[in-house]
């Protein structure tokens, strides 16, 4: 099979929706990341997902439709905080977890009784799903030992003949991945820092919990070794000093740095993710993948004041570096 990517025109959109009804799969821009879309009421369609991503099968999947009023077709009932953030956040970089309807089968939930739940704020995203005529799984349109593609050009690297078509929609909007809140919970919990900050929803509905996620579970591992630095003052002198030790033992080392931050390491090897926190997240993913393909060692990523968006951020670093704190 040949991977064709295409512009996103009417027609096109049309042609992707008929293959998602045919029980195919279909990769397409979010404005988190690329998405590889199936029907998510199509159990051997799901099941297709798995097998292109190499995704273990008891890894849940995120459904998604294009409409508020779609919701409720997919999960049994919708608690009043849950409308509350649906009526505030969505579409948007925010996924919900409710328990599910029975027309979501175990194959998406990995046979649990919940179900994750967003609508993509990305018009090509909803368009698609909503001529699909059908809630659609919306993974990162990558194999699980690869960082998110925020382009559809990631997409065609690590999924070129395993899918007919991506749907270019440009550079992903925000660069990382949706916030997760299991709105089952009273308060509600946060399973995973994204797009929506925690500030952000406790101005929407009051307390929330907080999951720490476990760093040893992510899936998106580039094939450099990732090290994230800890926020303080003496961050950029730490990180040139880790950056030294690892040159004198003949590894090759790139440091993620904020633009305002760049002078502070000399002619030491230097990717700038922009002048802030979301910039950072927008770029990260981008030159992650840069970082492979130009054989990099390490990646030194400097750590960023967990506010607003600087914690997710900071939980994405964690989970990429697998803990490795410097």
């Amino acid at each position: 099979m040949q991977t064709e990517i295409l512009k996103p025109t009417d027609l096109n959109i049309m042609r992707c929706a008929s293959r998602l009804k045919a029980g195919e799969l279909v990769a397409f821009p979010t404005e988190t990341v690329y998405a590889l879309g199936a029907v998510a009421t199509n159990a051997q369609a799901v099941k297709k997902v798995f097998e292109v991503k190499k995704r273990p099968m008891d890894k849940p999947l995120i459904v998604a439709v294009s409409k508020k009023s779609d919701i409720k077709k997919v999960v049994k009932s919708i608690p009043q905080k849950a409308q509350i953030l649906i009526d505030k956040f969505m579409p948007g970089a925010l996924t919900l977890v409710f328990d599910r309807a029975d027309v979501i089968p175990d194959e998406v939930t990995a046979g649990s009784s919940s179900v994750a739940v967003r609508i993509p704020d990305n018009a090509v995203a909803q368009k698609l799903i909503e001529l699909a005529c059908a809630p659609v799984v919306v993974p990162s349109a990558n194999t699980s030992d690869k960082a998110s593609p925020t382009l559809a050009a990631h997409v065609k690297d690590d999924l070129d003949s395993k899918i007919e078509y991506i749907l270019d929609g440009g550079a992903s909007e925000i660069g990382i991945e949706s916030t997760i809140v299991d709105v089952r919970t009273d308060p509600p919990t946060v399973l995973r820092a994204g797009g929506v900050t925690v500030e952000q929803l406790k101005a929407a509905i009051g307390e929330i919990k907080a999951k720490r996620e476990d760093a040893r579970l992510s899936g998106y591992m580039p094939n450099a070794e990732v090290l994230f630095s800890a926020y303080y003052d003496g961050m950029t002198d730490n990180i040139c000093k880790r950056y030294d030790e690892l040159m004198a033992k003949q590894k090759t080392v790139v440091i993620l740095c904020l633009d305002g931050n760049r002078s502070a390491y000399g002619d030491r090897n230097v990717y700038t993710v922009g002048d802030s926190y979301e910039a950072y997240a927008h770029n990260l993913f981008a030159l992650l993948r840069k970082a492979d393909g130009e054989h990099y060692d390490a990646v030194i990523a400097e750590g960023v004041n967990p506010v607003g968006l600087g914690e997710s951020l900071i939980a994405r670093l964690i989970k990429l570096s697998g803990g490795l704190i410097i």
